[in-house]
This record gives structure tokens, C-alpha cells and sequence, in this order.
């Protein structure tokens, strides 16, 4: 019942995403950092392709209509990303009201010390990646 401030450079968003699930789950305020610069493994193109396709659903009933909103900035992303890693019950709100995220390091956690999660680090990559901040404007948001 802690709060607990992450850096995200160079993490890779799936492992990242779930451990501050987890974190949220046990009833930590989790702070994440850098969060542009959050890692999504393989090829770029493939990536963003796979990210496009989401903005292309329609409705069987109506072929016109777009479906639900997707995240485009990166900030939105990751949010996004922890959400569908929390359980469906009525908490799921409270648990994201605990989870602060931000583009760079604001000056009130300049002089903190992150933790630091071996885990889910760019170390154990063997593949291409892309960072969060290449997703996010090529689909259209801001960084």
C-alpha cells in the first residue's frame, strides 16, 4: 500500500503492463515515467500496422459507422493496456484512479529513485522493436 514510481525507458509495454497491474491489484499507487519511451516488440511496420486495423472496425449492422475510440497518444496507450489487464469488476475504476502516468519526468520526481524491473527490460529482447513514441504519431496523436 505503497506508492511505487517506475521508469519506463526501454520496458517492454506487455510485461510492464502487467506487473503495474498487479501493483494496482494489491492496492499500490503506481506512478510510471517516460512513458513515451516504453518499447513494443517487433518490426515496425507490423506494429503499427496491427495498432491501424484496430481504428478500421465496423459494426456488421451497419458498415458506416466506426467502432468504439481508440487511444492514439501514448500516454492513452498504456493506459489502455493496463485497463484490459485488470479484473472486470466494479474496482477496475478505483484501481486506475491509482495509476499516474506521464511523458518525461515532471520536476516533482526529478530527485526520485525508480524501481527498477529486470523483468520486463529491453535486455531480454532479442528482436526489432519500436518505442511507444513512433506508435503513437503515426497513428495521428500527439507524443
Amino acid at each position: 500500500m505503497g506508492k511505487i514510481i517506475i521508469d519506463g525507458k526501454d520496458l517492454i509495454l506487455g510485461r510492464l503492463a502487467s506487473r503495474v497491474a498487479k501493483m494496482l491489484i494489491s492496492g499500490d499507487e503506481v506512478i510510471v515515467l517516460n512513458v513515451e519511451k516504453i518499447i513494443v516488440s517487433g518490426k515496425k511496420e507490423r506494429v503499427i500496422k496491427g495498432y491501424r486495423l484496430l481504428f478500421e472496425v465496423r459494426t456488421l449492422r451497419n458498415p458506416e459507422k466506426h467502432g468504439i475510440r481508440r487511444p492514439r497518444n501514448s500516454v492513452s496507450i498504456f493506459k489502455r493496456t493496463v485497463r484490459g489487464m485488470l479484473p472486470k469488476n466494479k474496482s477496475r475504476k478505483e484501481m486506475l484512479s491509482r495509476l499516474k502516468v506521464y511523458v518525461g519526468i515532471p520536476d516533482e520526481f526529478k530527485n526520485s529513485n525508480p524501481v527498477s524491473l529486470p523483468e520486463a527490460s529491453k535486455a531480454r529482447l532479442k528482436s526489432k522493436y519500436v518505442m511507444l513514441e513512433e506508435i503513437s504519431r503515426e497513428l495521428g496523436g500527439r507524443v
